[in-house]
């Protein structure tokens, strides 16, 4: 098989110097196998994005020499700029490509925020699928009160130390490495100068204070325009186009519109394709109808079958091996993506026919909701056994010290916690997926009526392995108001499944001579 492929897109807290970009960007090019692709510099942000791929071991390496290099160079006792910073090289996401899994990712994260921390004597943030606590998951949080902040609350605030380096900053700031899902950095520019204004649609639009889910953003000046800057993290489940509309329909409260727009770094093509399939309302396009698509198709030589099969089966190897990730609530996530997947199925051999016309539009529907819950239960698949890392991470946290063992057993408890939630979420999104194939049974095609039963049943297994993950998890921590609140939301969602279950037996009564078992 192809080498493992990783893309790296690591922030800089400078782009008024073009002689300190040109040393950075040649930092990374010193490393075979390294390519970058897009280098995006913003003189009102003063901050510099730069994106490049590769193997994993390489692009691991040149992440390390641009941050030893960008703390050479960039001062942030000096620096100013728009955007929200704490370090030199601010942060460092690393995102799987082709033939990696996140989980390896977020390995190679942790390597280099431990070789960071300790050669070069920076502290080191982890953050999103590689976070060792749920509070660092999100970058806005460790990014708080920026480097002035964090410079006097680091050496005093034990939720504020770092996962590797001295609790201590020095010119160089702190540096945040993660692994994530690809990104879409996003600028709209409005039509005035009114920052309040910008805020306010920032406001309505991040999902952090009630707006769109997948959506960060904040309200800035920018070449004299009032700017709503956004980082889109799920562009799937919320696309491109919804962001857009909401923000013109925000705007024209205040008597404004959007100017112009602009993207920071790459974006994947199935977000452009989505988006002008949208403001073209073109309901049926396949991706392949676009030339370039197909011409690549037909020019890229075919997987022979014994790749295809490793490809499919890797993730069965990886849980029948020595290492304890992936385990069973992996394996729970990856049975519920295969409920999403069969509800699928049996909405697609039901449109076109006939005699289930009058249903066509709500399988049409149905296909796309569990495309989506195929996707969210693929990403559990890799946050199960993320999860698990972070309690491993906190296991080996110093205890010489009462104050360090007091802050290790948080770390511990913190991380169970959070390995206890994980599969919880699993479970609320397998059930989601059985009540479609539920739909699926009860208005699709009956000859495919087995295969939705077959998803119900395999649903109703995914739920009982989340759930024995959850609870074991929770013995471990004291009984207190969140592990009562888990606890009562896991008995609901499994009420609900053995409701799904027996409703799906009714449908088996009905259509067909097939049942389940009690």
């Amino acid at each position: 098989m192809n080498a493992p492929l990783v893309e790296c897109i690591p922030n800089f807290s400078d782009a008024r110097r073009p002689d300190v970009i040109e040393k950075i960007c040649a930092s990374i090019a010193s490393v075979e196998q390294v390519k970058i692709l897009d280098q995006h510099s913003d003189l009102d942000h003063n901050r510099t994005v730069i994106t490049f791929v590769g193997p994993s071991s390489a692009v691991e390496e040149a992440a390390f020499q641009a941050i030893t290099t960008a703390a050479s160079l960039i001062d942030l006792n000096v620096q100013t700029g728009e955007h929200p910073r704490i370090g030199a090289t601010d942060v460092v996401p690393f995102v799987p490509i082709k033939n990696i899994t996140m989980k390896e990712c977020v390995e190679i994260a942790r390597r280099l925020g431990e070789r960071v921390g300790n050669e070069l004597n920076i502290p080191v943030y982890l953050y999103e699928e590689a976070a060792t606590t749920p509070e660092r998951r999100q970058l806005e949080n460790i990014r708080r009160g920026e480097y002035e902040q964090l410079k006097k609350e680091i050496q005093t605030n034990p939720d504020r130390a770092p996962d590797f380096g001295p609790a201590e900053l020095g010119p160089a700031g702190a540096v945040v490495i993660g692994a994530r899902q690809p990104l879409i950095a996003y600028n709209a520019y409005l039509t005035t100068e009114d920052v309040s204004i910008a805020q306010k649609i920032a406001r309505a639009i991040r999902h952090s204070s009630g707006g769109l889910r997948f959506v960060k953003a904040i309200g800035l000046v920018v070449d004299g325009r009032a700017q709503v800057s956004m980082n889109l993290t799920n562009f799937r489940d919320t696309p491109v186009y919804r962001v857009m509309e909401m923000i013109r329909f925000e705007a024209a409260r205040y008597g404004v519109s959007i100017h112009h727009s602009e993207l920071v770094g790459l974006i994947p093509q199935d977000a452009l394709t989505d988006t002008a399939s949208w403001y073209l309302q073109l309901d049926h396009f396949e991706p392949q109808q676009v030339l370039e698509n197909r011409l690549t198709q037909a020019s890229s030589s075919p997987q022979s079958q014994s790749e295809q099969r490793e490809h499919r089966f890797s993730f069965l190897e990886d849980l029948a091996s020595t290492s304890p990730t992936p385990g069973g609530g992996s394996a729970a996530a990856y049975t519920g993506a295969a409920v999403a997947s069969l509800a699928a199925m049996v909405a697609r051999v039901t449109i076109g026919k006939k005699k289930y016309e009058a249903v066509e539009k709500d399988m049409q529907e149905l296909i796309e909701k569990a495309e989506e819950a195929a996707l969210v239960l693929k990403h559990d698949v890799d946050r199960d056994a993320n999860s698990f890392i972070g309690i491993i991470e906190a296991l080996r946290l110093p205890k010489d010290s009462p104050e360090q063992q007091a802050i290790r057993s948080e770390a511990i408890k913190k991380a169970t916690l959070y390995a206890a939630q994980v599969p919880l979420e699993t479970a609320k999104h397998t059930l989601a997926a059985m009540e479609l194939a539920l739909i699926a049974g009860q208005l699709g095609n009956a000859n495919a009526l087995s295969d939705a039963a077959s998803a119900i049943s395999l649903g109703r297994a995914s739920i009982t392995c989340s759930a024995l993950n959850v609870r074991t998890n929770l013995i471990s921590i004291d009984e207190n108001e969140e592990t009562l609140r888990l606890t009562s939301e896991l008995k609901s969602v499994e009420e609900q499944a053995e409701e799904t279950y027996r409703a799906m037996q009714e449908t088996l009564k009905e259509r067909s001579k097939l049942s389940l078992p009690a």
